[in-house]
């Protein structure tokens, strides 16, 4: 076994004891040979050195002599590679697990959203749908007999309401869709039937027959609200007082055609709006001014949807 040749000064403390322990062993078998030697017998005294001091002092020793000087930098830094790499499969671990129970906790949450739409919607009865609230009848004007012709009839506006009308913007009038009324056919009346636009404002007026914005198209559960001058711009709407319960009226659209009958006639003030309030089924109003070249209150045509 070869022997640790450091000097003292770079031995640790547990070193130099078990060196110590050596030299001592070493010295008394040397007295104990010298004492066999001369013949005389010596009774040795028990030395307290552990024999483990010993043993751990060689067994350093050995190990540092064969130990190469780079071999134990290399172990440890395997050591704690090792160590990382565990750390950093505990992070990944982590953050699928957690990953995981978010995922559940979301489509758990949408089910539950799901189930009270459902049953929110489940719980709900279809109403129609409001109309915007007029201030007065449409279709009004003054008549072209009055100083400066016809023209819109402010007057009828209530004078407490006339800043909020005139505050009001331009109603947005949209493409007419297939299903939007495109005629109108009255055979007591006429004989050809009458174009229908969107929109009862002064310029739409003079084109055909109004339907107003937001009422509802023909054959649909709802009020289909429809007006036109009664003596201007073609007279369309002249002789609705002609009209009794039970008259046909024919609104056709690009793909089919409606029959409704008339139910009433009514003749009332321009601020009665109330006529134009939407129905729980398919029904048409029929509105105009009042009487012809006076044009001070409107007449109200009621009819319901027969086939269509």
């Amino acid at each position: 076994m070869a022997r640790d040749r450091r000097p003292a000064e770079e031995l640790a403390i547990e070193e130099l004891e078990a060196l110590l322990a050596r030299k001592k062993l070493e010295a008394r078998d040397a007295r104990l040979r010298q004492f066999k030697r001369s013949g005389r017998a010596l009774r040795l005294r028990q030395e307290s050195i552990p024999i483990s001091q010993v043993n751990d002092f060689l067994a350093v020793s050995d190990t540092q002599e064969d130990a190469s000087p780079d071999e134990s930098p290399t172990k440890q830094r395997g050591v704690l590679r090792s160590v990382f790499n565990r750390l950093l499969l505990l992070v990944e671990i982590g953050a699928v697990i957690g990953l995981a129970f978010i995922l559940f906790n979301g489509v758990e949450a949408l089910q539950q959203l799901n189930q009270e739409v459902a049953a929110v919607i489940g719980g709900m009865t279809p109403t129609p749908t409001p109309l915007i609230t007029a201030v007065v009848l449409p279709s009004g004007h003054t008549p072209p007999t009055s100083p400066g012709g016809a023209r819109p009839n402010e007057a009828e506006i209530p004078e407490n309401l006339r800043p909020l009308v005139q505050s009001m913007p331009a109603v947005a009038i949209p493409s007419p869709g297939p299903e939007q009324a495109r005629d109108i056919f009255i055979p007591v009346l006429w004989n050809a039937s009458a174009p229908v636009v969107q929109g009862d404002g002064w310029e739409q007026l003079k084109r055909g027959v109004g339907q107003y914005i937001g009422s509802a198209d023909p054959g649909q559960v709802g009020n289909l609200i429809l007006s036109a001058h009664n003596d201007i711009f073609g007279e369309l709407f002249r002789d609705l007082d002609k009209l009794t319960p039970g008259d046909e009226i024919y609104v056709h659209t690009a793909t089919r055609q409606y029959l409704y009958r008339v139910t009433g006639v009514r003749i009332v003030e321009p601020t009665e709006v109330d006529v134009m309030e939407p129905t729980a089924k398919p029904t048409i109003t029929l509105i105009s001014c009042y009487p012809y070249m006076v044009d001070n209150q409107r007449i109200v045509v009621f009819g319901e949807l027969v086939s269509g």
